[in-house]
């Protein structure tokens, strides 16, 4: 059950460029937000975690992770598809583990080779990959999709297991992807900028003997901007057990969604993007 509990910021004070985990978003990468602006969603338990994801010395996207779930709440970027391979190699987030470890992404093997990380350490404060394998009807789903990265470092970064969540393999490969890869490119046409938040409510079910989440549905929403006078946005929702999607308003979203996250009334983008 989520709980509504007074926020515990993270116990170690940083500056823009030093950490992943955050105090806040607004203070170290609010460039991925609207208006600089974060969803409030009022999921504010302790083991609700900002990161900036951070690879090759640069923020990439946000990220607000759950550790008790093992899954990411949304992950927040902007619209900018280019061209490149699709990445292979996975990585976690090694300030989840400690804050004293570095602020980069890295690969499982990296961490323990060059930390006196433990493998138990890790795995309590992340999903791994072993969670991951051997699963039926479900795979790997990404919140932020490296096809809508504009470089391989980009693309790459997108590859971090708190990035994912088990997504229905029919859904994954079907309707999902083709909101991202034809709906997203439609509706964009015109903007001079798109921002994004992507996300995935938890559900009743696990994966890897309970240590992973199964998301009920997953979400995403858009809000496009032209110019100061003209703004447009959308959204769509999934139940994560069937291969349809529902597109939404991003008022009817925000309405969908603090019935589904049990919240007086949801925002996940700043008011100046229409809701209608």
């Amino acid at each position: 059950m989520l709980l509504l509990l007074l926020f515990v910021c993270v116990g170690w004070h940083t500056t823009p460029g030093e950490a992943e985990v955050v105090e806040s978003f607004e203070d170290t990468c609010p460039q991925f937000f609207f208006r600089e602006t974060p969803p409030r969603i009022g999921l504010t338990a302790s083991y609700m975690v900002p990161i900036c994801q951070r690879y090759k010395n640069q923020y990439r996207y946000a990220t607000l992770y759950d550790q008790e779930n093992r899954i990411p709440v949304y992950s927040a970027y902007i619209y900018n598809p280019g061209q490149g391979k699709r990445p292979s190699n996975w990585m976690v987030e090694p300030q989840l583990v400690d804050l004293w470890l570095q602020p980069e992404m890295t690969s499982e093997g990296a961490l323990l080779q060059k930390s006196r990380t433990t493998k138990a350490a890790l795995e309590e404060s992340q999903a791994v990959l072993q969670d991951y394998k051997n699963l039926i009807d479900y795979n790997r789903g990404h919140l932020n999709p490296n096809s809508h990265q504009p470089d391989p470092e980009a693309k790459k970064s997108t590859f971090t297991l708190t990035n994912i969540v088990p997504q229905f393999i029919k859904l994954n490969g079907g309707t999902w992807n083709n909101y991202e890869q034809q709906t997203m490119q439609r509706n964009t046409q015109g903007c001079k900028e798109t921002f994004a938040v992507v996300g995935a409510v938890p559900g009743n079910n696990y994966i890897a003997g309970g240590r992973v989440n199964k998301p009920s549905h997953v979400w995403s929403a858009a809000c496009c901007y032209i110019d100061n006078n003209h703004l447009r946005s959308w959204g769509i929702i999934a139940t994560n057990d069937k291969d349809q999607v529902e597109e939404l308003t991003l008022g009817q979203l925000e309405e969908k969604l603090a019935e589904l996250y049990q919240r007086n009334s949801i925002s996940l983008f700043h008011s100046d993007c229409p809701r209608q």
